[in-house]
């Protein structure tokens, strides 16, 4: 798996941390989302994926 994020989509709602506070960060001056673990191992993919899809501003693309 490997994650990218596009921090001009994203709309700092906090939910890719949410879900997966393991592999998404929050900026603490702008709010927006910041990847933490791009290549995450098994045991936190699921949660990388469910932050995604919950993502309102489609800003997390996931390759499996």
């Amino acid at each position: 798996m490997k994650i990218k994020v596009d921090q001009n989509r994203c709309a700092s709602s906090g939910r890719c941390v949410f879900y997966s506070g393991e592999v998404f960060d929050q900026d603490p001056d702008t709010g927006q989302v910041m990847l933490v673990n791009a290549s995450p191992p098994p045991e936190l993919q699921q949660a990388a994926r469910e932050a995604a899809l919950n993502c309102p501003a489609a800003a997390i693309e996931i390759e499996e």
